[in-house]
């Protein structure tokens, strides 16, 4: 794509609002109060906004290769305090997709240099489920469902974190897991039971979240 193309459709996406409502870029100015945080892959066939059909304003989006939520990533830890503590969403999306260039080089032994750290996360995912994953014996159903097994061990690690543990346990927070298949478009709900995960964790990652405040 051209960068001079890029500049012609925003003059042309900005006068397309305008002309459906002239004060939708005022509005737009006065502050965000998203209910959702996104949490989803890099991938540039997977955005946000268009596979939810929502506008600007209506999503807080975090975005990285295969969709991590790593506790050693201060970037991830800071959006998700800044989404529960000062946005107040009230649900936390992890959406993976199926044909992940990332947890399809997890799988393989090639070595990628810096990527090595943050393929590890989802090669643990991999030894974490490795009973499961081995009994497939098709290649790409084994690779669907480690994409699969991927956001739910996501979805654990946001529930790992104080502000999530906080806001679950108040009631005002929902940790939801999808995937999107690129091949029809369509999302996928894994029915992700966050509040038995919250439970099932409780012994070890159980965190004094009041205390934090």
């Amino acid at each position: 794509m051209d960068i001079e193309e890029i500049f012609q459709n925003n003059q042309k996406w900005v006068q397309s609002k305008l002309n459906s409502n002239p004060d939708y870029f005022k509005n737009l100015s006065t502050g965000q109060k998203p209910d959702i945080l996104y949490i989803g892959c890099s991938d540039s066939r997977v955005t946000a906004e268009e596979i939810m059909g929502v506008q600007p304003g209506d999503v807080f989006v975090m975005r990285n290769i295969s969709n991590m939520v790593s506790n050693l990533d201060l970037s991830a830890m800071s959006v998700i305090t800044y989404a529960v503590r000062i946005l107040k969403v009230k649900h936390i999306v992890i959406c993976g997709h199926y044909g992940c260039g990332g947890v399809k080089a997890a799988m393989q032994s090639e070595d990628l240099g810096i990527l090595n750290p943050w393929l590890r996360n989802i090669r643990d995912v991999y030894r974490l489920h490795q009973k499961e994953l081995n009994q497939l014996s098709d290649a790409d159903q084994k690779y669907r469902r480690l994409v699969e097994l991927n956001v739910q061990e996501q979805c654990i690690n946001v529930i790992k974190t104080a502000d999530a543990q906080l806001a679950i346990r108040n009631g005002t927070l929902a940790i939801h897991g999808w995937v999107m298949d690129v091949a029809s478009g369509k999302l996928i709900d894994l029915k992700i039971d966050f509040e038995k995960l919250l439970k099932d964790i409780m012994e070890i990652y159980h965190l004094d979240a009041e205390k934090t405040r």
